[in-house]
């Protein structure tokens, strides 16, 4: 009989021993600190501004085709953003070997907090922005908008994904299945 492969080291040093870190469940590595936590932050932003970005555009740009108002615009592109942002989660996470009802689970576990964030950020300020929402795909004001807003999204979000992945939350979740696979 083979013998039991071991585990996988984890992708960063934990700050405790595994399981002994202050709000940590026992055999999971603390998440985190400093630079390494700021820079899994940061590609936790850029992955769901991926996702939000890939979904904003697409939603927008159907329903300024279709000529939508303002609120069906918004829901759409919300809508296609939380789809897109979960489906780039899920792939990634499915690869990893688990079931998909369970990456599912492991993908809004991840990405509710920071797409919530994210979206919200975004579609404010596209609201905000004086004649965005009513510019049309070749007008310079549409594409300008949608790139600031999606900046100062990333900009907010990236300190609510520095609270989440420093309490083991949001994307550290994913990144831990990663670094056991």
């Amino acid at each position: 009989m083979p013998e039991p492969r071991p585990a996988a080291a984890p992708r960063y040093a934990p700050r405790y021993a595994p399981g002994h870190a202050p709000g940590h469940a026992p055999g999971r590595p603390a998440p985190p600190r400093g630079r390494e936590l700021r820079r899994l932050a940061v590609s936790a932003t850029l992955h769901c501004l991926t996702g939000c970005a890939i979904g904003e555009v697409l939603g927008m740009v159907l329903a300024t085709w279709w000529g939508w108002a303002d609120a069906p615009s918004v829901a759409l592109a919300v809508a296609l953003a939380f789809l897109f942002g979960y489906a780039l989660t899920v792939r990634p996470v499915l690869r990893s070997g688990l079931p998909l009802r369970r990456a599912v689970r492991v993908a809004l576990a991840a990405d509710t907090v920071s797409l919530i964030s994210m979206e919200t950020v975004d579609n404010l300020v596209m609201l905000a922005v004086p004649g965005a929402m009513d510019a049309g795909l070749g007008d310079a004001l549409f594409w300008g908008a949608m790139a600031f807003a999606l900046a100062v999204a990333f900009v907010v979000t990236v300190p609510v994904n520095v609270a989440l992945i420093g309490r083991g939350k949001g994307h550290a979740v994913v990144h831990d299945l990663h670094a056991h696979r």
